[in-house]
């Protein structure tokens, strides 16, 4: 099986207002996560990206489409394979990090002795190893990230969700979690980043959706994404004053030879450039 997550012609609308207004959060969506790689998805608030989430986390259901995990329909033996930070984690502030690590554990079906022996290693791996005994009222937002992050890879899935990772860390803390990701990919788990970090998503992803209100605007392989739409920038060597202010004529009537380097378009400026098409700006 290729494919950790299908999702195919996803349609997910609501009822909003006294009048009951028809409000699409998706429609007809459809993209596939492939096993073993880092997937992005992206758009601006409001495009669907968390009803996409909650969907394939089994915490809602489409009006219409498919979404299938690991090949089947989201059930218990679905969901026991994934693990999920979500963008705020609001956990019991009277906890400890390995009291909230191991509860997760002992949900995820292990016993008491296994549970602490995994969450342990888990809050080892998130960089919380001195802290285990300490109330999370105690942390910051970049260590309840940390241990969000802790929580959801404790049980050892082979799906890992994580929705803004980075909310809250500061730049090391950021260079951190790309490492995590990096090291859940080298173990062959399968990632999927919800986020609006755009250049850590460039970094780190291998495909990505972008969603805006409710449609896919662009997916694919990030790479071949990025390398269709070349940017061409000149270097003049030695250019004189008269070529300067007569640059549109032609190059060789001065005798200046020109450079021709090209680069791909960033995944910030092509994110960009697909949103404003999509808006009609």
């Amino acid at each position: 099986m290729d494919s950790v997550v299908e999702i195919s012609n996803l349609k997910k609308y609501y009822h909003s207002g006294l009048r009951g207004v028809l409000v699409n959060a998706l429609d007809g969506i459809s993209f596939s996560v492939k096993r073993g790689e880092v997937f992005g998805l992206l758009g601006p608030n409001g495009a669907g990206k968390s009803t996409a989430i909650k969907i394939i986390l089994g915490l809602l259901r489409q009006n219409s489409g498919q979404c299938l995990v690991f090949g089947e329909k989201i059930s218990s033996r679905t969901k026991s394979k994934i693990g999920y930070l979500p963008e705020a984690p609001n956990f019991y502030k009277f906890l400890t990090a390995l009291e909230l690590v191991v509860f997760y554990a002992r949900m995820s079906g292990m016993g008491a002795k296994e549970a602490e022996v995994a969450a342990k290693n888990s809050l080892e791996v998130v960089g919380l190893k001195d802290a285990l005994n300490r109330n999370l009222s105690t942390f910051s937002k970049g260590m309840l990230q940390r241990a969000g992050l802790a929580q959801a890879i404790v049980h050892n899935p082979e799906l890992v969700i994580l929705d803004e990772p980075n909310s809250g860390l500061d730049p090391i803390g950021m260079n951190d979690m790309a490492n995590m990701v990096l090291r859940l990919k080298g173990e062959g788990k399968t990632v999927l980043i919800c986020s609006h970090m755009l250049r850590e998503v460039e970094r780190l992803c291998d495909s990505v959706a972008i969603l805006y209100k409710g449609s896919v605007a662009a997916c694919g392989n990030l790479r071949e994404l990025l390398s269709d739409t070349e940017s061409v920038s000149f270097k003049a060597k030695n250019p004189s004053l008269e070529f300067l202010e007569s640059v549109d004529k032609s190059a060789e009537k001065f005798g200046v030879k020109l450079e021709t380097e090209t680069s791909p378009e960033s995944l910030a400026d092509f994110f960009n450039r697909i949103i404003l098409e999509r808006s009609g700006r």
